[in-house]
């Protein structure tokens, strides 16, 4: 009971600080519901999209894992290399690879790179006549390191630059996640703490600031017994809130993994904030459901995600990891 408490106390502390660091070097407005930047809660990683879309606490040896909280990733993730791919809403595809890579036996680094294109668009001038088409785009070059702090916690930090070029427009940014994770694999237990997207532009779209999305976020992933089953409950967003029970609720993202062995999982996921934001655009029995399947061996890993935010929009996602340090050696 005594080490509970001070799991508990040492949590408490590090949001304390987490917050107190946003509050102090970002302007945040509770109000905020701006658009920009969106594309940085859009996961790369197949069990997370199938867990619900947010989740900071799956503990994984998969690189895109990382990409929402950079204490995921560790030295056993060394030698890998993954890419993935997403058909999502209208005709944007997303597309990115990862390698990480070991430093020594309580540190790794990864470095990626994440494409966001939205298909084509057409171009009008002041006057509301077409004179063409664009393709818009998002770009994130990323860098991750995670240590161990001790032997079950680790800390970690990913600095993301982002280029985005909108017809005769492109802005530059930096954003950067902070994570800790507590794993106990005994009683199959993870809880992790994530500040998301601090950061801002450094070359802006001519006049105009956009603002990045940032948050902090609070998970757990717990095995429930001897079933097969892993709870994950994630809420984020916490920066922003509106005193109701939806708006509650848009906080909240559950998922459920079924992992009858370590090759094998599927996963369930549940985010009522996609299902809300689809109100408009006939959303159906299935909006804000996910569902993920993965196969793994010692050298390779694929996954498949699907989810069907509105009756008119099917997203498809694929992982594919392949052990490099194998081949090579």
């Amino acid at each position: 009971m005594t080490s509970f408490f001070y799991l508990c106390f040492m949590i408490y502390r590090i949001l304390m600080i987490l917050l107190l660091a946003f509050v102090g070097l970002v302007p945040v407005n509770a109000d905020d519901d701006t658009e920009a930047y969106q594309f940085l809660n859009t996961t790369s990683s197949v069990r997370i999209y199938g867990l619900g879309g947010i989740n900071i606490s799956t503990v994984e040896d998969n690189l895109e894992v990382a990409d929402q909280n950079p204490a995921l990733l560790g030295p056993e993730m060394g030698g890998w290399i993954d890419l993935n791919y997403m058909r999502y809403v209208g005709d944007s595809n997303f597309a990115g690879v990862k390698y990480g890579q070991a430093l020594g036996n309580h540190g790794a680094w990864l470095a990626g790179i994440q494409y966001f294109g939205y298909g084509s668009i057409q171009e009008t001038d002041v006057t509301g006549e077409v004179i063409g088409d664009f393709s818009p785009l998002d770009i994130s070059f990323s860098g991750t390191f995670s240590y161990d702090l001790f032997s079950r916690w680790r800390i970690g930090a990913t600095v993301k630059f982002l280029y985005s070029s909108y017809a005769d427009y492109t802005a530059w940014a930096v954003a950067t996640d902070l994570g800790l994770n507590y794993y106990n694999p005994n009683n199959d237990l993870s809880i992790s703490v994530v500040g998301a997207n601090l950061g801002g532009q450094i070359k802006k779209f001519e006049e105009i600031n956009e603002k990045l999305p940032v948050d902090l976020r609070i998970g757990f992933t717990k095995g429930l017994g001897h079933l097969p089953i892993r709870l994950s409950v994630t809420a984020w967003n916490l920066l922003k809130w509106k005193d109701n029970y939806k708006g509650f609720m848009k906080h909240i993202v559950l998922g459920f993994d079924f992992v009858p062995s370590s090759k094998f999982y599927l996963s369930l996921g549940y985010n009522y904030k996609v299902r809300s934001d689809m109100s408009s655009y006939h959303r159906n029995l299935l909006s804000g459901f996910s569902v993920g399947a993965g196969l793994s061996t010692s050298r390779f890993n694929i996954g498949l995600a699907l989810a069907q935010p509105h009756t008119g929009a099917t997203t498809f996602m694929i992982n594919f990891g392949l052990k490099l340090y194998d081949l090579i050696h």
